[in-house]
């Protein structure tokens, strides 16, 4: 039986970097953006050093009320952005 050509790393498939014309500063410019955006730099900088549980537990709430804040506060915009609102003052 034949068994279909998957890499075993197919997450990374992704997110490869090419360098071009030999310019590896670019190049690195984007892996840091790519790493930057998933979460990978905070992650690795939060294990660099031990985190007391006081400021784990800190951390996480912070990071709860910050996630609720955001959408709360998208969720205003959008309504604000809607164009199919009912006028509140109409003959004005």
């Amino acid at each position: 039986m034949l068994k279909p050509l998957i890499p075993q790393n197919i997450k990374f498939i992704a997110r490869t970097v090419l360098v071009k014309d030999n310019n590896v500063d670019d190049a690195m410019k984007i892996v840091n953006r790519i790493m930057g955006s998933e979460g990978l730099l905070d992650q690795f900088r939060r294990t660099q050093r031990y985190e007391k549980p006081f400021q784990t537990r800190r951390r996480i709430n912070h990071e709860r009320c910050k996630a609720i804040y955001n959408e709360d506060m998208s969720r205003k915009i959008q309504f604000l952005m809607k164009v199919n609102r009912v006028d509140p003052y109409p003959g004005c």
